[in-house]
């Protein structure tokens, strides 16, 4: 299968929203515009939740709704598990120039319990600091470098630095029980023309067919 932030983004959204059908996951993930700034290819959805489900990560139910076939996904405890596993990896591997687990795993925070998000969210900050302190121990003298390749080092520095005070930031959001985590009432709800309003009617709908079977 592709990368691993794709693995991390299927599992999550079939997590969210499950049971759910594969069109219904293309659609959101659309929604999300994941094309720009995951580069998951609305088109390899499908093949990426046939791989999971391959893989023992996700079940899939043919059910028959109403006059249509239709396929719905729900996860299994090995595909929870593994969700976990590389959620946590995502948070706490820190690499300034490749972000993009990161930002998939921040996406899918609401997954995750309060207690483990602080966890993971400790453990990149001191993993940041670690990186900072080595790059400042191993950096040349100045005369060593071109100019212009300094002035990309500051602009690395400066998002290093810019990153470890948004994740300052953040804990301390968690720790006041902000973000409506794991198993926590949400407080938000989407517009009423929201297709989610849809999926949640097709979600109990799916659980009565796959109890039904």
């Amino acid at each position: 299968m592709a990368a691993t932030e794709t693995r991390l983004l299927l599992l999550g959204t079939v997590m969210l929203f499950e049971p759910v059908n594969g069109y219904q996951l293309r659609r959101e993930l659309v929604s999300w515009q994941v094309e720009d700034w995951a580069h998951v290819n609305p088109g390899s959805i499908y093949s990426g939740l046939t791989t999971l489900t391959k893989q023992g990560n996700l079940e899939r139910h043919d059910l028959v709704d109403g006059t249509r076939d239709v396929a719905v996904y729900t996860s299994t405890t090995e595909g929870r598990l593994e969700f976990a596993r590389l959620w946590r990896s995502a948070v706490e591997t820190v690499d300034v120039l490749s972000p993009l687990p990161f930002h998939t795993a921040m996406a899918l925070m609401p997954l995750v319990g309060r207690e483990s998000v602080r966890d993971a969210l400790q453990a990149r900050l001191a993993a940041t600091d670690a990186k900072a302190r080595d790059q400042l121990s191993q950096q040349p003298p100045a005369e060593a470098v071109p100019p212009h390749v300094r002035a990309l080092a500051d602009l690395w520095m400066g998002l290093g630095q810019t990153e470890r005070e948004w994740l300052v930031t953040l804990i301390g959001r968690v720790d006041r029980g902000e973000l409506e985590l794991q198993g926590e009432e949400s407080s938000w709800m989407p517009p009423s023309d929201d297709p989610g309003w849809q999926m949640a009617n097709d979600r109990e709908r799916y659980l009565r067919l796959i109890g039904g079977r």
